[in-house]
């Protein structure tokens, strides 16, 4: 009689177990899945993961790609350096030597215009081309032509004429009172005050 009454309280207990999805002490519980949601859990589960922005592309040509200034190659700085001399870098030095005198003077002119002369014993005498100056000097040194003048002269020497030694960009060019190319020429008439120093 006991066991009949028992049986039918654990039966009303599973029965209302289940209506109200809860659970009953009269069997063994089962654990939820693994991964399922727990028992107070509400709302979609939410992922853990979270998603990193894109690397940007290496082709400086792909659309959003971006570059650094200055950077060898890009379309801002070709990647070739500047040449550009300073303007108190030597443009060019004539040293003449010769004469009845027997002279050896130097003249100095530098990118700016600037130029120092030394004639003999006496102090250096300086000054400064004016820009129009300065431009048909640089002009005659870098034509063509000049850059063809041979280093030595091909004619005979003058006797007691002078001999002109014009240093431009390391190459040395030796001209004399004689027969001058005019690329030469060009170059004398250029310099400041109207030539090569030959004073005493």
């Amino acid at each position: 009689m006991v066991r009949g009454i028992r049986g039918t309280w654990c039966g009303a207990l599973l029965l209302a177990g289940v209506l109200v999805g809860g659970v009953s002490g009269c069997g063994p519980e089962t654990p939820p899945a693994p991964g399922g949601p727990s028992s107070g859990a509400s709302g979609p589960a939410v992922p853990s993961a979270t998603p990193t922005a894109p690397a940007p592309p290496s082709d400086p040509t792909a659309p959003g790609a971006t570059t650094t200034p200055g950077t060898p190659g890009t379309p801002d700085t070709p990647g070739i350096p500047t040449t550009d001399p300073r303007p108190n870098e030597v443009l060019v030095e004539v040293v003449v030597n010769g004469g009845f005198a027997g002279v050896r003077n130097q003249l100095v002119v530098h990118y700016d215009g600037s130029w120092t002369s030394r004639s003999g014993t006496g102090p250096p005498r300086t000054g400064r081309q004016t820009p129009a100056e300065a431009a048909e000097l640089r002009a005659a040194l870098e034509d063509p032509a000049y850059a063809r003048v041979p280093e030595r002269p091909k004619g005979s020497t003058i006797a007691d004429g002078f001999q002109y030694y014009v240093t431009y960009r390391h190459r040395l060019v030796v001209a004399d009172d004689g027969e001058r190319p005019p690329a030469i020429r060009r170059v004398f008439a250029a310099l400041p005050e109207g030539g090569p120093p030959t004073n005493p």
